[in-house]
């Protein structure tokens, strides 16, 4: 028998320190809810992981974007609902102007109102902004420009709200009639019937116009809106994958845990034992 270098002992140390280290990483994952805590719990997975993590977070700031582009374009299309109250009104007093039965101060006070419904229609196109923004118009003498929306992770996941919208009273063909209005073309009652059923065409043509505006602005919310939903979705397929790769499955982690344990007092016991069976040389110096 060799006491000088007691191997069992030294076995069943190394076998404890090994309990001992994967009793460490299980409480680890168990205090931190992660399967994966460093590059060599699983280097694949941490990979995958991490990159499902950013597109995950790209997607988020996506659907972000997309709320807030929902928003812009909830603003355009009520700003021009608005402008189309207005011209409806405007055609409302052209009527009322154009029949025999209106007088000639009647005439001057609807010119009045008509000038000043026109002026709304410019006040409204200079104030729809988002975010500093102009909507219905790039500048008083230009259209909107075109709007893109990153709605996705790739340079190809833009949706766009073309350029085009001119809704003031240059852009929707008004500025004439306003000229007439606070001009002074409407001083008898024949010349003022005579401007006002000029005018009536030009007013649906102007609504026309307005219309189409909307129609685009309504068609680009709903393209939106629909991303929107499925960015959501893929938010959540993308975390839900994640989680499979990166989180602990604590019932799995927790049995692990307990069998490390009992492992580890069964090496403590070997080592005890080990330590004992050299004693038993003394017998042979008895």
């Amino acid at each position: 028998m060799r006491i000088n270098t007691n191997v069992s002992s030294l076995i069943a140390q190394e076998a404890n320190q090994n309990t001992n280290s994967r009793i460490g990483s299980s409480l680890e994952k168990l205090s931190t809810g992660l399967r994966i805590n460093k590059a060599s719990d699983d280097a694949s997975g941490l990979a995958i992981a991490d990159k499902l993590r950013t597109e995950a977070n790209g997607l988020q700031q996506a659907l972000s974007n997309g709320n807030s582009a929902v928003s812009l374009t909830q603003i355009t299309d009520k700003a021009m609902a608005e402008q189309s109250n207005i011209l409806d009104v405007i055609k409302q007093k052209l009527i009322q102007q154009a029949t025999a039965t209106t007088s000639v101060d009647g005439a001057k006070s609807i010119a009045k109102d008509i000038s000043k419904l026109i002026d709304q229609i410019d006040n409204i196109s200079d104030t729809t902004t988002y975010n500093g923004q102009m909507l219905l118009q790039q500048s008083a003498a230009g259209t909107s420009l075109e709007l893109k929306f990153q709605m996705g992770t790739s340079t190809a996941n833009t949706i766009s709200l073309k350029a085009g919208i001119f809704s003031n009273q240059s852009g929707l063909g008004v500025s004439t009639l306003y000229d007439s209005a606070v001009g002074a073309g409407w001083t008898t009652a024949t010349s003022a019937q005579d401007s006002a059923r000029s005018f009536l065409a030009g007013i649906d043509s102007a609504l026309t116009t307005l219309n189409g505006w909307r129609a685009d602005v309504g068609s680009t919310q709903n393209q939106l809106e629909s991303s929107v939903r499925n960015i959501m979705t893929q938010v959540t397929n993308t975390k839900a994958a994640e989680s499979v790769i990166r989180d602990v499955d604590y019932a799995s982690e927790s049995a692990n845990f307990n069998r490390q344990n009992i492992i580890a007092q069964a090496g403590t016991y070997a080592i005890s034992q080990a330590n004992a069976a050299s004693q038993n040389v003394l017998r042979l110096l008895q």
